[in-house]
């Protein structure tokens, strides 16, 4: 005969012990001052992608788009660089230092790229786009 299972007598914590918060989380000023100077550094990432997507929203005229993805692209890239070279970052950490700058990089390179081949009338042309076009059927430019 099987004897019976003890009864589990451990209960979940009711506060999670063990977790760190990410590497350079603390604010980047101190207490003295208000909550958006103390992080600068995501205030300022955020205002210039805040300033791209106002451009690309509110730009008439030809390709302004393209300079708001720019714009954006270039604010993202901004963030990774601030996470690189700065010891506190405030809200601008999410993960480890490592993780944070290759996905914003890659996100803000992505971007950036993407606006660059944009069309009509592309600022970076690649000839192997326009073979995978012909391949679906698009047209050569």
């Amino acid at each position: 005969m099987t004897e019976p299972r003890p009864a589990r007598t451990r209960r979940r914590p009711v506060k999670t012990t063990g977790t760190l918060p990410p590497e350079g989380s603390r604010a980047a000023l101190g207490g003295e001052h208000a909550l958006p100077v103390r992080q600068w550094p995501i205030t300022l990432v955020l205002s210039v992608v805040g300033a791209g997507l106002a451009v690309t929203w509110f730009a008439d005229f030809k390709d302004g788009f393209k300079y708001g993805l720019l714009i954006l692209g270039c604010g993202v890239l901004l963030g990774a660089v601030l996470r690189l070279v700065l010891p506190e970052v405030g809200m601008l950490a999410v993960r480890s230092r490592f993780t944070d700058v290759i996905v914003l990089t890659f996100l803000g390179a992505s971007i950036v790229l993407l606006t660059l081949v944009a069309q009509p009338n592309p600022w970076l042309e690649f000839p192997l786009l326009d073979n995978i076009g012909q391949l679906i059927g698009r047209p050569k430019h």
